[in-house]
């Protein structure tokens, strides 16, 4: 018994062994590999690899981003499980290439000569004829016809048994197409070859040296030069591919690898410095080109080699190849103007670099830091219908309820052509609270006219990045500035100031015979900038801060529905013209002519009032307005060291062939079968010979049909009536 199971135990390896070759090597298993690559590859299209956390998580929410990074999504075409499908569809592929081709290579080398006569009947077409040659001498003639013809031929002369079961005669065996069988070679070897491309020029060989050369992924910040030597990889880093900034006039000589935890350094062996930076742009805005001039500064020789990087046209330097992949801002020094949004805030300068360092503010009561995002030289928006912007309304004309989302918000969308503008220069900055939070704004340098005639300067602001920007949009005064704005304003808020609006707007209005409608009028419209501005007074009336909505909620509750619509317009009449007052006492107050009464000033007043009323939900109490900048551009490069890519190029020429050779090239057997007729002996003058033929092919089809009616009628003088074909 226990020799037995000793023996069991001797057998079992082997059989496993077996067994593993056997799945490794058949074409479920590699079929199999190859769907679940090309759903990963379907995955890693659908979502952006090697995006930061939040972004996932604000576009899929948290439980999905964790998944994804638990399981490695967001950066599938480096993620251990990836590889190692790859590792084993070169295993599996390896092995059928393995284990067939010896079968492949022997099959090209034979005739099947041996074939027995009997045989050739069973052939699905096959054809016989008695010629009038002896045996041998229509076995030259059909070998040499057939080798005219591009075919391999081989003769073999068969004796015939003394027992008469086998008759004397010639067999002429002949094969075509043999590259059909190639081609599976070919397109097995492409795969393979295409996966170990995959493979050197992926994430392996970076991977491997984090897990045996003692390299660790960097999480921190700070300066690159900074980084300690255990986070860079070496100038001979076989395989590599990473990104480099380079700002106008600066150099670089690192690369930053983005891994899935952190990042690693890849030294180069030069610098590239960057000379100048070349964009145009299509009428959309969209970049049309856009090239660096560079130098390369070779790090061992000193060497200088100047070269010019565009799109599609990369450079290459030792083994290194440089491309242009986007542009950035390499560090744009801007100057900013605080505009105040509040009452408690008051106007200031700071001067900054996009990118650099934060700038802490204090106003009023709040303490805010400002970051430097983003300084964008052109913008071109869509003005059809008011376009992207959209253009103001007339308060006469709106909804008081819904006043803030009609115009500050984002544009409605159209379907008519397009009518886009530069609209120039805007700045980019966040502003973050002391907790932590920080909305994102986005300000035009220039007023823009939206189409209304009246330009506005547009203060767009946005909670999270995938929402769109929403624009509060503030009037230009006759000089171009929003000075005039932000005096009617601080007017507004200045009790004396509204008193005197009041009167002067009573004055002009009431009739001086009937005394009782002046009182009318004063209480009107007191109460009415009471609760425009925002002041003490109406806060017992109104829970929101002023503007239109608090004379919607005062409405709402103390004006019955049926009369709501009259007593609204009313309400805006006398409140327009009040202040048109307090416009024109804030212009006097500066030393300004007042403005008349025409259309341009009202055009004027209109947006100014739209523009108050929404600024009480301005999420900040001042709005930075860029006054100066000087640009500085970046070119961004992807640098590679691909030693794969060729590999991959030698894959896909294979892959090619074998495909073509698989599809269009048809392997063809032919046998003749001669033997004497009427009893005469082989080789014996004015002898008849009875010939057998047979035809084979691995894919049949009109052709192949085709084919075999010209081999009968060449070969066995079949078919006299089809013309011979040389």
């Amino acid at each position: 018994m226990s020799v037995s199971t000793h023996g069991l135990r001797v057998h079992r390896g082997p059989q496993v062994l077996r067994a593993a070759v056997e799945l490794f090597s058949s074409m479920r298993f590699a079929i199999a590999l190859l769907t679940v690559i090309c759903i990963a590859s379907i995955i890693g299209t659908v979502i952006k690899q090697h995006e930061p956390i939040n972004n996932y998580i604000n576009q899929f929410g948290p439980f999905w981003a964790e998944f994804f990074r638990a399981a490695r999504l967001d950066s599938i075409y480096s993620a251990w499980w990836f590889l190692l499908i790859l590792l084993f569809l070169v295993i599996s592929t390896s092995l059928c290439i393995a284990r067939n081709t010896p079968r492949i290579l022997v099959d090209l080398k034979t005739f099947k000569e041996d074939i027995r006569a009997q045989s050739l009947k069973a052939f699905g077409q096959r054809a016989e004829n008695t010629l009038a040659e002896t045996p041998d001498a229509a076995a030259n003639r059909i070998g040499q016809l057939l080798v005219s013809g591009g075919w391999k031929v081989k003769l073999q002369q068969r004796e015939g048994s003394g027992d008469g079961k086998a008759a004397p005669g010639w067999m002429v065996a002949a094969r075509a197409g043999g590259a059909h069988k190639l081609g599976y070679i070919a397109a097995h070897s492409a795969i393979v070859l295409v996966c170990i491309g995959g493979l050197l020029d992926g994430d392996l060989v970076v991977r491997a040296q984090t897990w045996f050369n003692g390299k660790s992924v960097f999480t921190g910040g700070g300066m690159i030069a900074d980084v300690a030597p255990e986070h860079r990889l070496s100038v001979n880093n076989p395989t590599f591919r990473g990104n480099i900034l380079v700002p106008e006039g600066g150099q670089g000589s690192v690369a930053i690898l983005n891994q899935a935890d952190g990042v690693l350094l890849q030294e180069l062996p030069f610098s590239i410095e960057l000379k100048k930076f070349i964009v145009d742009y299509y009428s959309t805005g969209m970049p049309k080109l856009f090239a660096s001039e560079v130098v390369l500064h070779d790090r061992e020789t000193g060497a200088q080699v100047p070269a010019r990087i565009e799109v599609n046209h990369p450079a290459s330097y030792k083994g290194v190849e440089i491309y242009q992949s986007s542009f950035d801002d390499g560090g744009s020094k801007v100057k900013l103007k605080a505009v105040p949004m509040a009452a408690a805030a008051k106007p200031f300068e700071v001067e900054g670099v996009i990118g650099g360092p934060n700038t802490e503010i204090t106003n009023g009561k709040d303490k805010l830091t400002l970051e430097y995002a983003a300084l964008r030289v052109i913008n071109v928006e869509n003005f059809a219908d008011g376009g992207a912007m959209g253009s103001g309304a007339d308060v006469r004309k709106v909804d008081l309820r819904h006043s803030l989302e009609s115009r500050l918000g984002a544009a409605n969308k159209t379907n008519k052509p397009k009518v886009l503008r530069n609209i120039g220069p805007s700045i980019g900055y966040k502003l973050r609270d002391a907790a932590g939070q920080a909305r994102e704004y986005q300000n035009y340098m220039v007023p823009v006219d939206t189409g209304d005639g009246q330009p506005v300067f547009l203060l767009g602001m946005r909670e999270k990045p995938e929402d769109p920007f929403r624009y509060l949009r503030v009037p230009a005064d006759e000089q171009g500035s929003m000075d005039g704005f932000v005096r009617m304003r601080t007017a507004l808020g200045d009790p004396d100031t509204r008193a005197r609006a009041i009167e002067r707007y009573v004055a002009k209005a009431s009739d001086p015979k009937r005394p009782e409608m002046a009182e009318q009028l004063r209480v009107s419209a007191t109460r009415a900038l009471a609760l425009f501005s925002g002041s003490e007074r109406a806060r017992a009336d109104a829970t929101t801060a002023g503007g239109w909505q608090a004379i919607a909620e005062f409405m709402e509750v103390n004006v019955p529905e049926a009369e709501r619509e009259r007593a609204g317009a009313v309400l805006v009449r006398i409140l327009n013209d009040v202040l048109f007052e307090v416009l024109n006492l804030s212009r006097e107050g500066a030393g300004l002519a007042a403005l008349p009464s025409d259309d341009k000033s009202q055009a004027y007043l209109t947006q100014a009032v739209l523009a108050i009323s929404d600024a009480h939900f301005y999420p900040a109490p001042v709005a930075m307005m860029m006054t100066d900048f000087t640009q500085v551009q970046a070119s961004v490069f992807q640098v590679a060291r691909a030693p794969g890519k060729n590999v991959v190029y030698l894959g896909c020429l294979l892959l090619i062939v074998g495909i073509f050779a698989m599809l269009y090239v048809r392997e063809r057997r032919l046998w003749v079968w001669l033997t004497p007729d009427g009893g005469a002996s082989a080789g014996s003058e004015g002898g008849a010979t009875a010939a057998t033929m047979a035809f084979s092919v691995n894919r049949k089809t009109i052709d192949s049909d085709r084919e075999f009616e010209h081999l009968k009628h060449k070969l066995l003088a079949l078919n006299k009536a089809e013309p011979e074909t040389p």
